[in-house]
């Protein structure tokens, strides 16, 4: 968790620095249990320089987060697929549905999240 948090920040001024790790970032993503390294993998994955289909893969994988019991992990899974979505049109409109649909059930924090991730999208909110 603490190498991961370490990543996360490095990474956000130079993303280049996840490319030789990018197997292994994806695989955990997959089968992480841990809701540290969860949220952390959340933020560093669509930092990667992924296939179109490795960003079908990643919306999955985050799409699965949004079911997990911490809210943080939740939360980080829905600015990840908010991130994919904005560089791959073809996940914006399923995005976009699961984003307004947290808008109303989620926690205060996910609505609020979910508001504000809809608009950076370009997207309607809930109704």
């Amino acid at each position: 968790m603490r190498a991961a948090d370490a990543l996360e920040k490095a990474s956000a001024a130079h993303p280049e620095l996840l490319r030789p790790h990018q197997r292994i970032l994806f695989r955990l993503a997959r089968y992480a249990t841990q809701q540290e390294l969860r949220w952390h993998l959340a933020q560093l994955v669509p930092r990667l320089p992924l296939t179109a289909h490795q960003r079908l893969e990643a919306a999955a994988v985050f799409g699965s987060y949004l079911r997990d019991r911490s809210a943080i992990v939740r939360s980080s899974a829905m600015q990840a697929l908010a991130d994919l979505a904005s560089v791959d049109g073809r996940l914006w409109a399923r995005v976009v549905r699961r984003l307004r649909r947290l808008t109303i059930t989620g926690t205060p924090a996910m609505r609020a999240r979910g508001r504000r991730l809809l608009k950076a999208l370009g997207a309607r909110p809930a109704a």
